[in-house]
Order: structure tokens, then sequence, then C-alpha cells
């Protein structure tokens, strides 16, 4: 029996299929069996094996997916959200009404229970279209809330997604703090039944349209600085806030802003979690989150391929197709190497989680080879397209840029080294 199996036992999904805007079959015909959190190990005594051959629901379920890839997230839709620096609101609203976007999400909240290797696959297809971020981020960042929000807080952000939007902005580096965290000066001042923030954030991500900004802030009262920074759901439109768009090369369709927060007074229900633990919730699921955003890179390094392999094939030069030349043999049998490495670790990686035995070497591990390997596999990419390559509206030039970001988006590739060295130098000192 295969290893990662649904269970077969649950009741069907009690999502109608007439809330279902374009196919009948999304979801309620691909999940008709629920999904469980963890890949199970069936053999008794022995260590967990590994069987990525996929099940009849996880087949379902990305043929769904499929489906709605070809209405949604066609070709020129994706140039252009990108052409105009827009976010997907239209896909996305799919995503969700077909019921991928809540996937991941308890019951009593419109969710289906999945395991992370199921999760994977979907970033990694969605990502296979060439639509950086499309899936992923927001499940993750939801499930923060879910976790430690109270029932407003969560109905807030629930709202949002369900509208397509994103449900907030993680406002968290600032000038002086980027992979050093503890470097964090912006404040959070309880007085009276408030909360009085004060500080810059900077590089932060969707929040131009947003509704909510998650602030982590350091409160100036704390005695211990372990248990100085606190989570906060704070309002975008609260006085005193003011953001200000930042343009940038890679990402066009997340954009990216400076934030000030001058004497921004906040009721202190905007209170995520437990004061003090703000860092430790963060942490939560960024391990996770660290192998989903690998699955980006890996969608972006299978289109670059794709469009690079199908170039090579038509672009004629000296009287034959360049891909009959064996300099750009090598680069495609290098990039497809990369791409098969990709996936072993994505989806080894995944399999820890789902059995319960990740580190947060193996995250940062992951993380680390994807960005670098991503990149390189989509520069070689542009180098087998030559000049056309970097004109705007070829598509891989838009996969360049992008899988770029994620060399320090989600963790610099370096801290990824600080993280796992330290781990590696630790299970090797005797």
């Amino acid at each position: 029996m295969g290893l990662l199996t649904l269970d077969t036992t649950a009741p069907p999904l009690r999502r109608r299929t007439a809330q279902l805007p374009v196919s009948e079959k999304w979801i309620t015909a691909s999940c008709s069996k629920r999904m469980v959190g963890t890949a199970h190990n069936y053999t008794t005594g022995k260590e967990p094996t590994m069987d990525f051959s996929l099940t009849e629901e996880q087949e379902l379920l990305l043929a769904s997916l499929d489906e709605l890839l070809d209405e949604y997230a066609t070709p020129a839709y994706i140039a252009e959200v990108d052409a105009k620096h827009e976010q997907p609101v239209a896909f996305k609203k799919a995503m969700h009404e077909a019921g991928f976007l809540t996937l991941g999400f308890p019951e009593e909240y419109g969710g289906t229970p999945i395991d992370t290797v199921t999760m994977c696959m979907i970033g990694e297809r969605v990502a296979a279209r060439g639509l950086n971020l499309g899936y992923a981020t927001e499940i993750l960042q939801v499930l923060d809330i879910l976790e430690f929000g109270s029932e407003e807080q969560k109905q807030q952000v629930l709202s949002v997604l369900a509208d397509g939007g994103v449900p907030f902005a993680l406002a968290f580096t600032e000038p002086q703090a980027g992979s050093d965290s503890s470097s964090m000066q912006m404040t959070a001042e309880h007085r009276d039944g408030k909360v009085y923030f004060n500080g810059t954030k900077t590089l932060i991500t969707n929040a131009v349209g947003t509704k909510y900004l998650l602030t982590m802030a350091r409160n100036p009262d704390a005695e211990d600085p372990r248990r100085a920074i606190s989570m906060y759901l704070v309002p975008t439109d609260t006085p005193g806030i003011e953001l200000t768009p930042i343009d940038k090369m890679c990402w066009h369709t997340a954009d990216s802003s400076e934030i000030y927060y001058n004497n921004a007074e906040v009721d202190e229900s905007c209170l995520v979690g437990v004061k003090g633990n703000g860092f430790v919730q963060l942490m939560k699921n960024f391990e996770v989150e660290r192998i989903m955003t690998s699955t980006q890179s890996l969608g972006l390094a299978e289109a670059a391929f794709q469009d690079a392999a199908e170039y090579a094939a038509s672009r004629v030069q000296f009287g034959k197709p360049i891909g009959s030349f064996q300099l750009i043999q090598e680069k495609l049998t290098d990039m497809a190497i990369k791409i098969e490495n990709m996936k072993n670790i994505i989806y080894h990686s995944a399999w820890m989680v789902d059995n319960k035995c990740l580190d947060r070497k193996q995250a940062a591990l992951c993380k680390r080879y994807c960005s670098i390997a991503a990149f390189e596999v989509c520069d070689d990419a542009l180098q087998i397209h030559g000049g056309v390559g970097v004109t705007e509206g070829v598509r891989v030039e838009r996969l360049w840029r992008d899988a770029r970001g994620h060399r320090f988006g989600g963790g610099t590739d370096e801290i990824m080294v600080h993280v796992a060295g330290r781990q590696i130098v630790r299970e090797h000192t005797k």
C-alpha cells in the first residue's frame, strides 16, 4: 500500500456543488474523501518509507486544479497582471470558491485537512504555469491567525480571503532589522486599553490595498528581551499609519511598501495570541513556509525549462535547430538534473513534516538549494533564448526576475547557511 494516503472513511465535504463557478468537479469531486494531515506509515517495526505515487484522490484533485488553471491562469492573464503590477485577484477568488485556498484550514472554518505533500503538489502546479506566489503564502499566514487569534480576528481575515484579497500583510522587516530580527526597533506601548505603535517597516509584501497589517513590535516595558516581541493585527487605515510603495525588479504581482507608524492608536484587542510570544507564534509554520516557498522556485524553473527546450527545438541557426548543439544540450541536461533534485528535496522535506520528523536544518537546506538551483535554471533558460530572452513580453524574462526574488524572500541564501550550518556542526560535535 502506498505511504501517502487520504482518509477513505471520512464523510464527503459539505461544500455545495452549486457554489462552484466553473466546474462542478472541483473539490467536491476531487476531495470526495476528506484529506488528513500526515502521511501514514504502514510498515510495522521499521523506519517509515517514502512512496510518492499519487493516490486516486490526489489525481482527481490535481486534474481539477488543472481545469481551474486552464480557465483562470492563462498565459495572457498572468502576463497582464505582471505588466500592470496587480495581484491576481480573479484567480485567487476562483481558487477560494473552488476550495483550494481553504485546504489545511480547520473544518469549523470551512476548511479541509490536508497533508503537506499534497499542498506542495498544488504549489508546484500553480507556479509551473508561470504564476509566482499564486498559492500557499496566504494559507500559511491565515493558519497563524486561526491558531492564535481571537474569533473576531479569524473572521476578519477569512472574509478578505474569500474575496480574493490578501488577508493581511506581514509587517516584520525594518530598515535595520532584516535577517537580524533581534534589532527590531518598532515599539508597541500598552496604555489604558490601547496600543500605540511607533516605528518603520520596510519591504513589506502586499500591504497596498490590504485591510490589515500583521505587525511585529517590541514591548518597551518587557523585562526579558526574549519575550519582548508581540504580534498585532492592525487595520491598515489606522490614523498615523502611512504607506509608501516601493518599485522593484521582481514580484510585480506582489507589491512592496515602506510603512510608517506615527503614534498609531489601536484598541488592545488587536493583540494576537499572548503578549511577548509574537516571535514564537510567527515561527510556528515558518519551516513549512520555507518548503512551500521552494515549490514556487521549482514551478518557475519547470516553466523556464519548458520554454527553453521548446525554443531550442525550434530556433534555427547555422542551418539547424540550436538544440542540436552540444553546448545547448549540456545546459538543458543540467537544468533537468536540478529540477529533479529540487523535486526530491521538496517532497522529502514535506514527507518529513507529515511524519513529524522535520528539523530546522532540513527546511533551510531545501529553501537554499531550491532558490539557487531555480535561478540557475531560469538563467540558463534566458541564455538559451539569447537577446530575445531579456525583452518584455517573453515569459522567461519574467520567470528570471521572479526566481531571483526567492533568493532573499522568506530567508536569504546566507541565512539558510546560518540555520543549517550550526545544526550540522552540532550533530557532529562529540
